[in-house]
């Protein structure tokens, strides 16, 4: 028997016995010279390394993990564990530009990747934040089309009474606060491109990567689960193949690998008691105070310098709570 009839006989999931043999497939049986794996020192890139590690029988997989300058202590130590664990390198790629200075640069995240966007290119062409119609908007803003047709709530999901996910009252009562309450500090959702998409994009190309994995799985939500229609995307213009092997777990699903193969997660998990890991003190997290109490008991050096980056977001994030709360 196979170290993969093994693995998959030792689990009663069907969909984690279908995960092998599917990694088995893409991995080993498809050509694929050049084969990279996010590791981000997450509970999902846990399940991937282990998975890749137990599948993989023929290619060597770069694993990299992208340092976006506002790291976790406890991720740069699991980072470590796991190369110990699994006798495996982990490349540290850092940021085009980091965290620290994009804010610096471009201006802060606030809400969502989404709204700061659109906020950005408003604030780009010195935005009246009134509630006038497109026609009109259009005429003083020609070349701001798209976060005028969010700001006017333009788009509309067809069968369905709520306001659709690229309009602005999709965030309730957002655009009478931005009314109420201009911003008057930089908005900007480039730190998620020049601290990961960047960097991603340009160590694909400078080592010729095939075939590029990701921990992404469908029941996380958003928009970046909500991007992909299955767990393997064929080559696009960049020439890269993408691959998700959990895309398919479900919560139970991961909690079952993670029992079955004994996956230890790190301490952000196991100590500091949180459900999920990304940027740190990052303002797009819906549970942003939560972490941010973490953090100060945890990692109070981190804990300053998140707050001395995104001071401006967390003030105007709480400013809109309590707007929410008191005017909608």
């Amino acid at each position: 028997m196979g170290n993969i009839e093994k693995y998959m006989l030792g689990s009663k999931d069907l969909m984690i016995t279908d995960s092998f043999s599917k990694a088995d497939s893409v991995l080993n049986n498809r050509g694929y010279k050049h084969i990279q794996a996010s590791i981000s020192g997450g509970a999902d890139s846990d399940i991937l390394l282990d998975l890749c590690e137990k599948t993989a029988r023929k290619q060597h997989i770069r694993y990299t993990w992208f340092d976006t300058g506002l790291e976790y202590e406890a991720t740069k130590e699991h980072i470590s564990d796991l190369e110990r664990q699994y006798h495996i390198r982990i490349e540290h790629v850092p940021a085009v530009k980091p965290i620290p200075l994009c804010c610096h640069t471009y201006g802060v995240p606030f809400l969502s990747k989404y709204v700061s966007t659109h906020i950005e290119r408003l604030q780009r062409y010195n935005f009246i934040w009134k509630d006038l119609p497109y026609s009109v908007l259009i005429n003083l803003y020609p070349k701001c089309s798209s976060a005028l047709k969010w700001w006017c709530n333009a788009y509309t999901t067809p069968g369905f009474d709520r306001p659709s996910h690229f309009s602005i009252d999709y965030n309730r009562g957002l655009k009478e606060f931005l009314i109420a309450h201009p911003p008057e500090f930089k908005i900007s959702s480039k730190c998620c491109a020049y601290a990961k998409k960047l960097p991603s994009l340009f160590y694909a190309r400078q080592n010729h990567i095939d075939l590029s994995l990701t921990g992404i799985r469908k029941s996380e939500g958003g928009i970046r689960a909500a991007a992909y229609s299955g767990c393997f995307s064929a080559t696009d213009k960049s020439g890269i193949a993408q691959y998700r092997p959990l895309f398919w777990y479900a919560n139970d699903t991961k909690r079952q690998y993670e029992s079955v193969f004994g996956i230890q997660h790190s301490c952000c998990y196991t100590a500091y008691g949180m459900k999920r890991t990304g940027c740190a003190g990052c303002p797009y997290n819906r549970n942003l105070l939560k972490e941010l109490a973490i953090i100060e008991k945890y990692e109070s050096k981190l804990y300053h310098a998140v707050c001395n980056i995104f001071h401006d977001s967390y003030r105007h994030t709480r400013m809109y709570r309590e707007f929410v709360k008191t005017h909608t």
